[in-house]
């Protein structure tokens, strides 16, 4: 039986050039015929974003973060609710590089300790806003009629209201201490947005040849939606779904910041920023590290969701 580097050189006629040249003819021909297997998108995304450096310093980072939030104590075995008055506003010590706040708390632990909090609400409320978002998005936008117009003025209605002083107004009432209020909050005015952006998505998808050829066979309205429509039309809720995370994050600091988001003795970002900001004179150490990791946090979740963006946006390439 010949090798198969045999018969592939075989296969191709001699140049009259030499064996080097037919060697070059014959793994350009069998180059050629591997770049012309088909990519799918997300494949394809997947190939740019490995080599996109931008995604992968804000994936590292993310990584990181998730892992502190998930288990601090790899990087600290103090408690952030343990303080000593005695050391109020002090700067840097041995064991304690980031010094100590107003209680007298060190403000390395808590700074590691927030990052829980702030991971938490942002994941929580993206999911639960792309869900909702998707879900009533795609539905209006594959069906039309009245449930696209509904679906329109009450995202209308949504994006009307202020988003700090809704907040304001709808916190302000809620006495519990958890993430779960902040979190609702959040989903409740987010999924406008991603229903907006599934919709478009999804009206754009419905009208392409391979969905009128499944409705031509007689596909049923929830095959169409579950295995043509909606794999083409959740791209795009992806995108925004990553970015709009960092910026849930600084929502929620602001709202904790101005005293109606997370409570104490929940540890966050946004709390400690409020308790420092009247002392950032006497002791700007207590605002710069908390500061510091929410922006840094922030920044890793939008430079994620732009290359994102870049990998899955053909048009953009």
């Amino acid at each position: 039986m010949p090798e198969p580097a045999r018969d592939r050189f075989d296969a191709v006629a001699p140049t009259g050039a030499g064996g080097a040249m037919d060697l070059a003819v014959a793994e350009a021909g069998t180059l050629g015929a591997d770049d012309r297997r088909p990519r799918s998108l997300w494949s394809d995304a997947w190939h740019q974003l490995r080599r996109n450096p931008v995604f992968v310093v804000s994936a590292l980072l993310i990584v990181f973060l998730v892992l502190i939030a998930l288990w601090p104590q790899i990087l600290t075995s103090g408690d952030p609710l343990r303080c000593d008055l005695s050391r109020s506003q002090q700067g840097p010590a041995p064991g304690h590089p980031f010094g100590y706040d107003t209680q007298g708390c060190d403000v390395y632990t808590r700074t590691v300790y927030g990052a829980r909090a702030s991971i938490t609400v942002g994941v929580c409320a993206t999911l639960g806003a792309a869900l909702l978002g998707s879900l009533l998005g795609g539905l209006a936008g594959f069906f039309g009629g009245w449930s696209d117009a509904l679906l329109s003025r009450t995202a209308d209605v949504f994006f009307g209201i202020p988003v700090v002083l809704g907040g304001l107004v709808f916190l302000s009432v809620v006495t519990s201490s958890t993430v779960w209020p902040v979190v609702g909050f959040i989903v409740l005015l987010g999924w406008p947005q991603v229903a907006r952006i599934a919709r478009g998505a999804v009206i754009t998808a419905r009208e392409h040849d391979y969905v009128q050829a499944a409705r031509a066979l007689g596909a049923g309205s929830g095959r169409m939606l579950l295995r043509h429509v909606a794999p083409n039309a959740v791209a795009p809720v992806i995108v925004v779904a990553t970015i709009a995370l960092g910026t849930y994050i600084a929502l929620e600091a602001t709202l904790s910041f101005l005293g109606v988001g997370l409570r104490p003795p929940t540890v966050s970002w946004g709390i400690d920023i409020s308790n420092a900001a009247p002392q950032i004179r006497n002791a700007p150490h207590m605002l710069l590290w908390p500061a510091g990791a929410l922006s840094l946090t922030v920044l890793a979740f939008i430079m994620l969701g732009d290359a994102v963006r870049d990998a899955l946006d053909p048009k953009l390439r």
